[in-house]
């Protein structure tokens, strides 16, 4: 499943048992709809993401980073400390294509997405349109 949304925070990077690093964050996805009324509805769906493959990428996960995320949903329940039952969706991410809009200037990650758009620019400089 893929889904594009931006970030509601900064990535934050955990380390749990045997030394292993899982980047945790939040990205909210936005759509609407026309009713039955023909009136526009707009909802938009929180995930709480995880992505286990490198802890690096947490650098350049910041609040407000257009991203597109391929991976897995999953719903989870819980019952909180009040009593009431509570519900939610997580997303295992396997994969993550960034498109900018973050709040902090990236340094590293964004040398390597640069030099990825680069050859795409350069493609799109050869179109005769």
């Amino acid at each position: 499943m893929n889904i594009i949304g931006r970030l509601t925070r900064d990535a934050e990077v955990r380390t749990v048992s045997q030394d292993k690093e899982v980047v945790n964050f939040s990205v909210a996805t936005n759509d609407s709809y026309k009713n039955k009324q023909g009136e526009r509805v707009e909802q938009t769906t929180y995930f709480d993401c995880a992505y286990w493959i490198s802890a690096k990428v947490a650098k350049i996960l910041t609040k407000g980073t257009l991203v597109e995320l391929s991976g897995r949903v999953y719903a989870r329940a819980w019952q909180g400390n009040d009593g009431e039952p509570h519900a939610g969706l997580n997303f295992h991410t396997s994969q993550i294509k960034l498109y900018g809009g973050g709040k902090k200037v990236q340094t590293a990650g964004t040398t390597n997405a640069t030099q990825g758009n680069k050859s795409s620019k350069q493609v799109e400089d050869d179109l005769p349109f």
